[in-house]
């Protein structure tokens, strides 16, 4: 079972959303790290996570095409800007 762990960057339907999962990559000549980023479709059946929040999410069954990710639990949710 694979875990990753990434931020929140959309939640356009109820039950999915889309984390972006960054790391590290080196260069293959210039062995220079370069940051890449892949963005996931998650199963969000509890419609807990909202945009921002960073989500921990394991492999499961597949549910759709693109959906083969679950949502375990929230690392950090979303801080919240106080009102003047």
């Amino acid at each position: 079972m694979k875990v990753f762990s990434g931020k929140v960057v959309a939640k356009n339907n109820p039950k999915t959303a889309v984390v972006l999962v960054g790391s590290f990559l080196a260069h293959p000549v210039y062995k220079k790290r370069m940051r890449v980023a892949k963005k996931y479709q998650v199963n969000d059946s509890e419609a807990v996570s909202k945009v921002g929040d960073s989500v921990k999410f394991v492999t499961k069954a597949p549910i759709s095409k693109t959906k083969k990710w679950h949502i375990v639990e929230i690392i950090k949710p979303k801080k919240l800007k106080r009102a003047k």
